[in-house]
């Protein structure tokens, strides 16, 4: 590993401006910050879910999705770079098809809820879901590996359904939305 940081603040960014990671420089507020910086965020958002007891399979699989986001975030910051791949993407539908096996299907919308974890998952779905429309505002600009796009795309997927799993087996049971309620 190249630089180690032994000083956390260097006042480059003073101005605005921040350091990508082929060295340009460019304003804190470009769609290429906003996209691995919102990266980041669900990234950490998942460190939510893992403060939360989650099962053991579930917290390998969130942990190793924490490491992909930092690569993913590596990808968005050196442009051209390449990190996540095909089998990333398959990947996270393997174990969406296995979490979701047991789950019986959907016919309501599921608010956001369920217990601690279960929302803590919710809220990083959303975040995943966020970075996934920064980054798709960062294709229109700069060229970005459509495998990128397709990762979060089924992250926020899998995040849905790990959601759901949490609900089911916390004992809060999932939070239905209730659309008649105006009706009544």
């Amino acid at each position: 590993m190249g630089n180690r940081l032994s000083k956390i603040y260097t006042r480059t960014g003073d101005d605005g401006s921040t350091g990508l990671g082929d060295g340009t420089r460019v304003s804190k507020d470009s769609a290429r910050v906003a996209a691995y910086g919102t990266v980041d965020e669900a990234n950490s958002a998942i460190g939510l879910v893992l403060a939360c007891e989650v099962p053991a399979a579930m917290r390998e699989v969130l942990v190793a999705v924490q490491h992909q986001l930092f690569d993913l975030g590596g990808e968005l910051c050196i442009p051209g770079h390449a990190a996540i791949a095909d089998a990333d993407v398959n990947r996270l539908e393997q174990l969406l098809d296995g979490f979701n096996a047991d789950l019986p299907p959907l016919k309501d919308f599921i608010l956001p809820g369920g217990g601690l974890a279960a929302a803590h998952c919710h809220l990083a779905r959303t975040i995943c879901r966020r970075a996934e429309r920064e980054v798709v505002t960062l294709s229109h600009h700069d060229a970005v590996r459509p495998e990128a796009i397709r990762y979060l795309n089924r992250l926020s997927d899998l995040l849905f359904v790990l959601a759901r799993v949490l609900a089911r087996g916390s004992g809060h049971g999932e939070v239905l939305w209730n659309h008649s309620r105006r009706n009544a």
